[in-house]
C-alpha cells in the first residue's frame, strides 16, 4: 500500500483539530445555555462531547494521518522517527501550522453556530501553581497513553484518559497548546485567558517530556524482565 500524500494527512490534521475544538467550545457553549447555572452538569455534558468526538476522530482520521491533533503529539513522533515522510522534521512543522489552523476555524465554527460574535478573547483566568501542575500530569499521562497503548486500543485510551482527567485535574486537561490557542479565542465556557496560556503550554511541554521519560522507563523495565 503506498503511503498518504502529505497534503492528504495535512488536511487530516487540519480537519480533525477543527472538529475536535469546535466540539470542545460548542459543547461548553450548549451546556452552559443548558445548565441553568449548574458548572457540574455543564462540565460532565463538555466531556462527553470532547470524548466522544475524539474516539471518533481517531478512529477515522488516524489511518490517514495518525490523528495527532496537538503539537506535542507531532513533536513526540518525530523525535521517535515515526514520521514517514521523506522530510520528517518538515512534515512535522507543517502538521503542526495545520493545527493550530485547525484550531482556530474550530473554534470560529463553534462561534458561528451559537450566532456569537466570530472574534473574541477570553477573559477566564487560569493561573496558579495548581493549575500548571495540572496540565503537566495531565499532559504527561497522554504522551504515557499514546505510548503505552495497545495495537488498535489508542483511540479508546485516548478518550477516555481524557475524559478522566477533565475531572480529576485542577485545569480540566486541555493537555494540547492548539486547544490552548483555540480557547483562547473563545470568551466562553472553554475558554483561556490570553495572559494564561504560555504558562499551560510551558507545563504542558514539560508534562510532555515526563510522560516520555515515563514511557521509556516502563519499556526498559519490561524488557528488563524478560
Amino acid at each position: 500500500m503506498s503511503p498518504t500524500p502529505l497534503k492528504n494527512q495535512l488536511f487530516a490534521e487540519f480537519f480533525g483539530t477543527a472538529a475536535l475544538l469546535c466540539a470542545v467550545i460548542g459543547s461548553g457553549i450548549m451546556a452552559v445555555n443548558l445548565s441553568g447555572g449548574n458548572n457540574g452538569v455543564a462540565l460532565l455534558a463538555n466531556t462527553l462531547a470532547t470524548v466522544f468526538a475524539l474516539y471518533v476522530l481517531i478512529e477515522t482520521l488516524g489511518p490517514v494521518s495518525g490523528a495527532h491533533f496537538n503539537p506535542l503529539v507531532t513533536l513526540l513522533m518525530w523525535s521517535k522517527g515515526q514520521m514517514a515522510q521523506i522530510n520528517p522534521a518538515r512534515a512535522a512543522m507543517f502538521f503542526i501550522v495545520f493545527q493550530l489552523l485547525g484550531a482556530v476555524l474550530g473554534t470560529w465554527l463553534a462561534h458561528a453556530m451559537f450566532d456569537l460574535e466570530i472574534l473574541q478573547t477570553s477573559h477566564r483566568l487560569r493561573a496558579g501553581a495548581g493549575q500548571w501542575l495540572a496540565e503537566a500530569l495531565a499532559t504527561a499521562g497522554l504522551i504515557l497513553v499514546i505510548l503505552r497503548a495497545p495495537a488498535g486500543k489508542a483511540s479508546a485510551l485516548v478518550a477516555s484518559y481524557i475524559g478522566a482527567a477533565y475531572w480529576c485535574t485542577a485545569s480540566t486537561s486541555f493537555a494540547n497548546p492548539a486547544a490552548v490557542l483555540g480557547r483562547m479565542l473563545s470568551d466562553s465556557f472553554a475558554g483561556i485567558a490570553p495572559a494564561s496560556a504560555p504558562a499551560f503550554v510551558l507545563a504542558q511541554c514539560a508534562g510532555g517530556l515526563a510522560g516520555l521519560g515515563l514511557a521509556h522507563f516502563f519499556e526498559t523495565s519490561a524488557e528488563s524482565t524478560v
